[in-house]
């Protein structure tokens, strides 16, 4: 008798080891408060993208405006070397002097006034 009931308590288990085991599926719930946290944390996330974005966008504009600045600015630089060459080849001595008699002028040596910078 014993041995029958040590095969009915084998056979028991196997039956009980044959059987799968159905996996309890956990339902996630979240409360209000957790999805109020999760849908102010997405906002956050996406106003401070768009922000970095535009920001960024903003910094691009302001630089290429910088840099057109630069090289207007490296132009007038040039026309005004080029200028002050231009007035130094015009201000010589004997260009005046070439120009005042072109023009009919005399040299009076006792008129004349040095003027230094």
């Amino acid at each position: 008798m014993a041995a029958v009931r040590i095969q009915q308590k084998v056979q028991q288990q196997q039956q009980v080891q044959r059987t799968p085991k159905k996996k309890q599926k956990r339902v996630v719930r979240f409360t209000l408060g957790e999805k109020i946290v999760l849908v102010a944390f997405v906002a956050f996330a996406l106003y401070s993208s768009v922000t970095i974005v535009s920001n960024q966008f903003t910094m691009y504009h302001v630089n290429k405006e910088v840099q057109q600045l630069q090289a207007t600015i490296q132009e007038q630089e040039k026309r005004n070397r080029d200028l002050y060459v231009q007035v130094q080849e015009l201000s010589t001595y004997e260009r005046i002097l070439a120009k005042a008699k072109e023009l009919g002028l005399t040299l009076n040596e006792n008129n004349v006034k040095v003027v230094q910078d």
